[in-house]
């Protein structure tokens, strides 16, 4: 598969390929879950005090955010976003940067957005390629749950000065190294989560007719809670009904007088939303009443759709082509995963856009979260020369500020 050699990455970037494989590899071993990120925070502050750079840091209790000024005398800022947080797995990988942490993987690639971006920054304020416009560079907390981006916003880091458009990427292993997706509109879903409590009647597994067996209720919930996608939505609306767990009982010969489960709702439309919530309701409570028991339903709101600005999704893509061609860059990629890049994007235009990171020939193309996961790390330049063409595109594509949300 090919990485950065293959493309038009500037020669200082791959100079600098061994310490971002470096850095990656160090914060891979010592993994942090969200708003724990203490020793991942500490390494970019380390490496931004280097650089001479003036940064707010615990920002929403780990995020960093720091300012490179650009060479025009605009006042105009753009924000570059990266996650830091990893997840609560267990790695199974059998490689020498492997986690040495029990249960706890960066099994998603947040290691590496970090070090991308920190390297694009180093660049910017270090090397040969000045950005034109002012550009914040932001590390995030807490992107798996229960979300950093919010809470970011809320401590006003799109002010001061005030951002005007905002781009991030992910490293994505649905997709070979060496490709692009930039999506226009809804690019990835709103990701909500539910809980369903059933109430039977227990009993002994030898007189089921003296019970309500909740196991059974429960079973009929979750097959009837698949015709809320083939039967009730628009096959051209996307929707996704899962559910994850399933909890009850305690011994063989005991029937289950309670039984939860928890599972995700993933859309793009608002309306398909509100309308497959009012039919979660509807069909548990409805299923579990006439089968003699009580269900209810717990709703959880989760992230919003990711939506991408047109002009900014084009503009991404026209950069993209430059680097790794125009053949390899995918204009109709969407995913049911969520992003809460999403929260960003609500609040100002802007690109979130997917680098693949796939090789299967090393493989390196086990799906995110799985144990196994790990990437490419030669496509890390390859984002790195993305993020530095947008901001020295930037105020030539726009040379007014686009309109805020």
């Amino acid at each position: 598969m090919a990485t950065f050699e293959s493309f038009p990455v500037r020669s200082p970037l791959a100079d600098r390929y061994a310490s971002m494989v470096e850095l990656r590899r160090d914060l891979h071993q010592h993994p942090e879950l969200g708003f724990q990120e203490f020793r991942t925070a500490g390494r970019v502050q380390e490496r931004l005090r280097e650089a001479g750079l003036e940064f707010r840091a615990e920002i929403a209790k780990t995020g960093i955010a720091t300012v490179v000024r650009g060479t025009s005398e605009s006042n105009r800022t753009i924000l570059f976003r990266a996650d830091m947080d990893a997840l609560p797995v267990h790695e199974e990988n059998e490689v020498p940067y492997r986690s040495l942490v029990d249960d706890k993987m960066h099994a998603c690639g947040h290691d590496g957005h970090t070090s991308l971006l920190l390297h694009t920054l180093l660049e910017s304020c270090q090397g040969t390629s000045r950005s034109p416009v002012d550009v914040k560079y932001i590390f995030q907390p807490a992107e798996e749950g229960p979300g950093g981006a919010a809470p970011m916003i809320e401590e006003g880091v799109l002010e001061s000065p005030s951002v005007e458009a905002a781009f991030g990427l992910h490293l994505w292993n649905g997709l070979p190294a060496g490709t692009v997706a930039v999506t226009s509109g809804p690019f990835m879903a709103a990701a909500d989560e539910f809980e369903i409590l059933v109430e039977g009647r227990g009993g002994h597994g030898a007189y089921p007719h003296e019970a309500v067996d909740s196991v059974v209720v429960g079973a009929h919930i979750v097959v009837a809670l698949q015709t809320l996608v083939s039967r009730n939505t628009d096959p051209t609306r996307t929707a996704v009904v899962s559910v994850g767990t399933f909890e009850g009982g305690s011994n063989f010969n005991i029937l289950a007088e309670r039984v939860r489960m928890r599972g995700t709702l993933r859309t793009f439309d608002p309306e398909v939303r509100q309308k497959l919530i009012a039919r979660l309701h509807e069909v548990v409570e409805g299923t579990a009443r006439t089968l003699g028991a009580k269900g209810t339903v717990e709703f959880i709101d989760g992230y919003p759709a990711l939506l991408n600005d047109p002009q900014m999704s084009d503009f991404v893509a026209d950069v993209a082509a430059e680097v790794v061609g125009i053949e390899n860059v995918r204009r109709d990629y969407v995913s049911m995963a969520g992003e809460d890049m999403a929260y960003f994007l609500r609040e100002v235009p802007g690109c979130y856009f997917f680098v693949g990171s796939a090789d299967s020939g090393k493989g390196l193309d086990y799906a995110h979260h799985h144990p196994r996961f790990n990437f490419d790390e030669g496509v890390m330049p390859i984002g790195a020369e993305i993020f530095l063409r947008i901001q020295e595109r930037y105020l030539e594509r726009f040379p007014t500020a686009p309109g805020l949300r």
